[in-house]
């Protein structure tokens, strides 16, 4: 193989670098052809595509799990806040029942101090109408006296 090289070297005096690698090439290609090595390069070749694209493959399927993680998390911090403004509407259902409730108590309070004072009243009214009917009384008696004292 480098007796090509050699024979070419003599006549030639100065031979460019990348020259040297293209007829280092050439000759190759035709050396391992004849044994398989340029099948068994195209096959690397193509395993080394299919390498690529799996690993493409994973890389989006990565992304599309980050993305999925992220929605998630916003999903969990949107439902966390959620559940803490159901909270804060469940306490302050929980502050106006327990305000109905007092409202309620002191309404019963109002009302029963209404009874007693309506009793009061009642009872006021009795006394008053017992005392209107002493002096109803009293008054015809003194009208009768003064009657027979006149007729008298």
């Amino acid at each position: 193989m480098f007796d090509k090289f050699k024979n070419q070297g003599e006549e030639m005096e100065e031979v460019k670098p990348e020259e040297k690698l293209k007829i280092l090439d050439t000759t190759m290609s035709e050396d391992s052809s004849s044994i398989g090595i340029g099948d068994l390069m195209n096959k690397r070749a193509k395993l080394d595509e299919a390498i690529d694209y799996v690993g493409l493959m994973i890389k989006n399927l990565k992304d599309k799990r980050t993305a999925l993680e992220k929605d998630i998390e916003d999903e969990s911090v949107d439902i966390k806040n959620l559940k803490e403004k159901l909270e804060k509407v469940s306490a302050y259902i929980d502050e106006e029942n327990q305000g109905i409730k007092e409202l309620t108590r002191k309404r019963q309070e109002v009302e029963n101090e209404a009874d007693n004072v309506g009793s009061l009243i009642n009872s006021l009214k009795e006394k008053l109408s017992g005392i209107d009917n002493i002096v109803d009384s009293e008054g015809s008696r003194v009208k009768q006296i003064k009657e027979s004292r006149e007729s008298l």
